[in-house]
């Protein structure tokens, strides 16, 4: 992730930049393995029970329930799309307004040198000149003048000042202590430059760049100081190769230590979205050495209560939480879950998003991490965001949702308790079509998942109908999905003496004819399940001529389930710590 500088006046400029799309998502996968333990919360279950299907490749991947319970939580690896577009669209509206030292002697800063805008214009040819001359101001001049060059909004001519080969002198004056004006003009520079492509900014690496910029965040003129952390950003936001060589640069202590309540806001900002591409980026992971520097400062930004610094923060969280169980560990250890939950009911899409990501990615964890996020409130924050105006949260919300449903009975009671299950019923029936697939996945790790009073409630909630009427989308893993949970439901009931029922509350909302027209899928497995439900379920009832029931009779069915099997009673949601 780069930014670049733009300027429009000084002693202050704006800059405009934005975020390489590398955030990383995950899907929940349940899938129980053939043969079926015996017995399924007391209720006996036929050994060839279809079960929800996914290529090997993607179970290694996702969140699965399978025969060992150490390997049912994995990160989720896929990439939401939505949720980078998101990401990219806030960040690239910020505007970094950082204000320039004064000119005048009396400030004590950079009094040397100093003409921010005076007027001179040179030619390529002319800089070049100047950038390779002895005298220091004439060097100033023309770095001054490239910087400018760099600076425009648009089309900056980053691969000119490349090819005219001014790197090298630019990192040598990184090197003139007794001229800060001239540090910066260049810092300035090899930041904008940095900015561009990836070849660009390795072109600044090859220079030697890095080494004179870690050595300028002990510059005792703020401004140098912050332009270096700046630069250092734009590296490593590239990619880990860089980010890695910004590390070994020993560049996070300095930067820890200028993080201070007495700064300017602008300039913790800068260190704080640096440390954030610092934590960015796997194939490597940052080194746990380097996240055990930066989490004690990261928890304390997570308190700061500026949008930016926050949404910076809970990036950084969320790229240290995309990763394996003991990464995960090192993030909860640290005890900012109940701020992160804090943060999921903020009205600022900025800092909502990285926050939700974080807790999501916390959930693909253990069922203790897991626990640790629901002590922390995290189910009584998401009924509200499944309820979101924004689709992509929807679909976030739900994501997260479905990798606690793929936990033990006591987290599903916990989502039950909660009030979770109107409005997954509702994202089934009305929400766009990516959050419906999230909310296919939760029922399908609830249904393989829960006991059976906990089945009944799912069923009472009004779920089949939803599961019924997307059964024809053109998402053959999904439908595969449905029919699966249908068929287990369809088996729960006829251990209950209820399928009879069941089957006529399905023929009522369209659900035989949906699954007869499956058996003709072009997807074998797909056509085979709807074949097997058919056979096994519906063709008794077809035989008989049973009359069908009106749909104001769906709950007679569902209150014989709840009389007959009375479970606990469902906990009351905890509050908000």
């Amino acid at each position: 992730m780069v930014q670049s500088i733009s300027i429009t006046s000084c002693p202050g400029y704006k800059s405009h930049w934005s975020y390489k799309e590398v955030m990383a998502s995950g899907r929940v996968v349940c899938h129980p393995s053939p043969p079926l333990p015996e017995s399924f919360g007391g209720l006996l279950l036929p050994v060839n029970m279809p079960t929800l299907d996914a290529p090997e490749g993607r179970l290694r991947k996702f969140k699965y329930r399978g025969k060992d319970a150490s390997i049912r939580r994995h990160q989720r690896m896929a990439v939401s799309l939505e949720l980078r577009k998101a990401k990219k669209d806030e960040q690239a509206l910020k505007r970094r307004n950082i204000t320039i030292f004064s000119p005048e002697p009396a400030s004590g800063e950079l009094t040397k040198g100093v003409c921010w805008e005076c007027g001179v214009s040179l030619t390529l040819q002319e800089i070049i000149s100047g950038v390779n001359a002895s005298d220091p101001d004439l060097c100033f001049q023309a770095t001054q003048a490239a910087r400018k060059m760099l600076s425009q909004e648009k089309n900056p001519p980053l691969k000119l000042i490349v090819e005219a080969g001014l790197i090298p002198r630019l990192v040598e004056f990184l090197k003139l202590s007794p001229h800060p004006c001239l540090q910066f003009e260049a810092a300035w520079a090899l930041t904008n430059i940095a900015s561009g492509t990836s070849e660009q900014t390795q072109a600044v690496v090859e220079g030697g760049a890095i080494p004179p910029l870690v050595g300028l965040l002990s510059s005792p003129h703020m401004t140098v100081c912050e332009q270096a952390v700046w630069a250092l950003g734009n590296i490593a936001g590239d990619g880990p190769e860089f980010r890695d060589l910004v590390i070994s640069s020993n560049a996070i202590p300095y930067l820890l230590t200028l993080v201070s309540s007495t700064i300017p806001i602008t300039f913790l900002r800068n260190i704080t979205w640096t440390l954030s591409n610092l934590c960015r980026n796997k194939n490597p992971y940052p080194s746990v050495k380097a996240v055990k520097q930066m989490l004690p400062v990261l928890s304390h930004l997570l308190q700061h209560q500026d949008s930016e610094i926050l949404s910076d923060t809970c990036w950084a969280l969320s790229y240290l939480t995309d990763g394996s169980n003991e990464r995960i560990s090192q993030v909860v250890n640290t005890g900012v879950l109940p701020r992160l939950v804090q943060l999921m009911s903020s009205s600022e899409l900025n800092v909502l998003t990285p926050s939700l990501r974080t807790m999501g990615n916390i959930v693909t964890g253990t069922d203790d991490q897991t626990q640790v996020a629901i002590d922390a409130g995290m189910l009584n924050v998401l009924p509200q965001l499944l309820m979101h105006p924004k689709a992509f949260i929807q679909k976030e919300a739900a994501w997260a949702l479905s990798n606690v449903a793929a936990g033990p009975c006591q987290h599903i009671q916990r989502l039950i308790g909660c009030g979770m299950l109107p409005p997954l019923v509702a994202l089934l029936k009305n929400g766009e079509f990516k959050v419906q697939k999230e909310a296919v996945w939760t029922v399908a790790n609830f249904t393989t998942g829960g006991t059976l009073d906990q089945l009944i409630q799912l069923v009472h909630s009004g779920v089949l109908e939803p599961l019924v009427n997307l059964l024809t989308i053109q998402d053959t893993k999904i439908v595969k999905i449905i029919l699966d949970v249908l068929s287990f439901i369809l088996q729960a009931a006829e251990q209950l003496s209820e399928k009879e029922n069941l089957c006529l509350l399905i023929e009522e909302m369209g659900g035989i004819d949906k699954i007869e027209a499956l058996q003709f899928h072009e997807n074998p497995q797909v056509a085979l399940t709807a074949l097997n439900i058919i056979e096994n379920h519906f063709s008794e009832g077809e035989e008989s001529g049973a009359i069908l029931p009106d749909l104001d009779q769906d709950h007679e069915f569902l209150n014989g389930l709840t009389k007959k099997y009375q479970g606990p009673p469902i906990p009351k949601p905890r509050s908000k710590p």
